[in-house]
């Protein structure tokens, strides 16, 4: 797919579609240093304040809940009023915020709360940022566009667990000092964040007039400036697909519970797996954003089998085998993070795109809260019914993308 002139960002942007995803993906690879800094130990940092594999697994799901389901609302809000810098902008500081605090919770509840409350800033932000993002990979090629942005993500993924895991070895294991050096990178991401909708602040302007999605029977064509666009039948299938998936997916926070629990690793040695996890994160969505540009809805495939496999190897009593489900994890992540999102773009048309991505989410986030509570229950009871569990349900995932296969045109 070549790219395609950018008609309005002569007018309206300072930089060039692909220095905005750039740009834009430094300041998500600050935030990530911040957020998945804090993700990579919130199983034994929760462990340690009294909580179980069942309360880990219901904690670390209710934030992805929240991050995912509240975007019912975010997105809506975003499509109605168009302040999507806004809704960006506030979103991330929330994120900024709770993270440090994080480190200074010295009773459980407490850090249950700031564990959600980060996460309720990523639905707050989520629609409006994938919004502005997926205008200007309109020009750049959708899968490319939101992998190169996932891959730039994925470094301070790499980078935050890693300062994490440093400063927990210097302070023999004190969570303070770990999650309060994520302040740093936190303040300057808000601070280029701001730079940049200064810089872009239409990037609509982008896209090609219209933002129609990409074939197949129900792609919704493009309407008058009055109407409101409907959602095409092939989204809501495309949602019911990610929503199973996702439904058989551990959380890391049960991973890394594992990790700790069957004595396979010290908890400041838990983020170095993560980073790994960052790092296979970003060579699948590169490898699979890719792929989709090039063979449409077949490249997500290989999402269900990555995380059926996930449980056979991560939840063993070998370190190896538990550190390859982990890479494993991260690569399924990596799909999830990008052309999940780009796919999203392809099917709805821009008017209706930042609600279409809120639904989604939410959908994925009731998903998310079931998959977390499930495997930290099968867990405590059966890893082999946990892993038998996980292949059934990611067995039906791959029924529904055969159906969406079928809805969509082939590229």
């Amino acid at each position: 797919m070549s790219p395609r002139p950018a008609p309005g960002a002569d007018r309206a942007a300072a930089l060039s579609p692909w220095r905005f995803i750039v740009v834009f993906g430094v300041v998500s690879l600050l935030m990530d240093v911040v957020y998945e800094g804090a993700r990579s130990i919130t199983g034994p940092l929760l462990a340690s304040l009294g909580a179980s594999a069942a309360v880990v697994g219901i904690v670390t799901g209710a934030g992805e809940a929240a991050a995912l389901g509240l975007r019912l609302v975010s997105g809506p809000l975003a499509d109605r009023t168009r302040r999507f810098w806004a809704l960006t902008i506030a979103g991330y500081a929330l994120t900024a915020v709770s993270v440090p605090l994080l480190g200074l919770a010295g009773v459980l509840w407490a850090a249950c709360v700031l564990v959600v409350a980060e996460r309720v800033g990523k639905a707050v932000r989520s629609p409006a940022k994938d919004t502005l993002l997926s205008h200007a990979t309109a020009t750049t090629g959708r899968g490319r566009g939101f992998a190169v942005h996932e891959a730039l993500d994925q470094i301070g993924a790499f980078v935050g667990p890693l300062t994490v895991a440093g400063v927990l070895a210097a302070t023999a294991g004190d969570y303070a000092p770990a999650l309060g050096v994520l302040a740093v990178p936190g303040v300057v991401a808000m601070a280029l964040l701001l730079w940049l909708r200064a810089r872009v602040p239409a990037p609509a302007d982008y896209e090609p007039a219209g933002g129609e999605p990409v074939g197949g029977e129900d792609a919704v064509p493009r309407e008058p400036d009055a109407a409101v666009p409907a959602l095409p039948r092939t989204f809501l299938v495309y949602a019911a697909f990610t929503a199973v998936t996702m439904t058989g997916f551990a959380t890391f926070g049960v991973l890394s519970f594992h990790l700790v629990q069957r004595h396979l690793l010290p908890a400041d040695l838990v983020p170095v797996v993560y980073a790994g996890a960052m790092v296979a994160d970003a060579v699948s969505a590169l490898a699979n954003g890719w792929l989709y540009d090039r063979v449409g809805p077949r490249a997500l495939a290989v999402l269900p089998v990555l995380s059926a496999a996930v449980p056979v190897l991560a939840f063993t009593r070998s370190l190896t085998l538990a550190v390859v489900g982990s890479l494993l994890w991260g690569a399924a992540v990596g799909i999830q993070e990008s052309t999940l999102r780009a796919v999203v773009a392809d099917l709805v048309p821009s008017r209706r795109r930042a609600t279409a991505y809120g639904i989604f989410a939410g959908v994925l986030g009731v998903a998310a809260l079931a998959g977390g509570a499930l495997t930290g229950a099968l867990y405590d009871q059966s890893v082999t019914l946990l892993v038998v569990v996980v292949a059934s349900i990611q067995a039906a995932a791959l029924v529904l993308l055969a159906v969406l296969r079928g809805r969509t045109a082939p590229r």
